[in-house]
C-alpha cells in the first residue's frame, strides 16, 4: 500500500472527513482490521483564511509548497491538498515535488463524463466560483461547461461556508439557502451540482436536489483509496 499525504485544516472539519473517508475505503478494499498507511499536515486556518481575503496568494503557495516538501520527505508516494480553494496552487505544488498530486477536479470530472453529463453547477467558495482555477480545468481538460450562482447567492454560499460550516456548524437556515441555490442552476440548465467545497458535504445531501450532486470530498478520497492500493 502507497503512502498518502493529506495537507489539510483546510479546514480540519473537511480534513477529518477525509481520514474518515480513506480509511474506511480502504477497509472496504482489504478487510475490516485495514486501515489507510497515511501523513497529514494540518495548517492553523486561521492563517490560511486571513491570506485567502487579504490575497496573498504567494504567501500561501509557500506554505503549501513547503507542507508538500516535508510530506514527501517524511515517505509519502502520493498528495492530495484537502481542499479545492487551495488547488489555485495545485500547479505550484506540483513542479515543487516528484510524487503524484491527485488534483481535486479529476475524479469529479471523471464521474461526470461517466454519467454523460455536459452542463454542471457549481458551489464552492467565491474563489472556487469566481476565478477559473476549477472551472477552467473541467472546461478544457474535460469539456464541461460550468454554472455559476448569481452574484447574491454566491456571496451567501461563501458567507456560509466561512462563518459556520468551517466551523462545525450546521443550521436548517443555511441548509434550505443551499436548495434554493441548487434549484436555479437547475432551472438555469444544470444537470448536475458540484459540492465544490470540501465543507459543503457536512450541510447537503442528494435529498436536497431534483439532480445528481456530485461531493468532491468522497470523490478525492475514493481516488486517493484507488491510487494508494493500485
Amino acid at each position: 500500500m502507497r503512502m498518502i499525504g493529506l495537507i489539510g485544516g483546510m479546514s480540519w472539519e473537511s480534513s477529518a472527513q477525509y481520514y474518515r473517508l480513506i480509511n474506511q475505503g480502504v477497509r472496504d478494499a482489504i478487510g475490516p482490521t485495514a486501515s489507510a498507511r497515511c501523513l497529514l499536515w494540518s495548517f492553523d486556518f486561521a492563517e490560511i483564511e486571513r491570506l485567502q481575503h487579504r490575497g496573498n496568494w504567494p504567501a500561501l503557495g509557500e506554505r503549501l509548497v513547503d507542507a508538500a516538501t516535508r510530506l514527501e520527505r517524511a515517505g509519502a508516494d502520493l498528495l492530495l491538498i484537502c481542499t479545492n480553494t487551495m488547488h489555485r496552487l495545485a500547479g505550484e505544488v506540483e513542479r515543487a515535488v516528484s510524487v503524484p498530486l491527485l488534483h481535486i477536479a479529476d475524479p469529479t470530472a471523471a464521474r461526470i463524463a461517466a454519467r454523460g453529463l455536459r452542463r454542471v453547477g457549481l458551489l464552492g467558495t467565491a474563489f472556487t466560483m469566481e476565478q477559473d482555477f476549477y472551472k477552467g480545468r473541467l472546461r478544457e481538460r474535460d469539456g464541461i461547461e460550468v454554472l455559476v450562482p448569481a452574484a447574491g447567492d454566491r456571496t451567501a454560499i461563501h458567507r456560509i461556508i466561512y462563518e459556520e460550516l468551517v466551523a462545525g456548524i450546521v443550521r436548517p437556515e443555511s441548509r434550505a439557502v443551499f436548495r434554493q441555490v441548487i434549484a436555479r442552476l437547475v432551472a438555469a440548465g444544470a444537470e448536475a451540482v458540484i459540492l465544490g467545497c470540501t465543507e459543503i458535504m457536512l450541510l447537503v445531501d442528494a435529498t436536497d436536489s431534483a439532480v445528481p450532486l456530485f461531493d468532491t470530498t468522497t470523490l478525492h478520497a475514493q481516488a486517493a483509496v484507488a491510487a494508494a492500493l493500485a
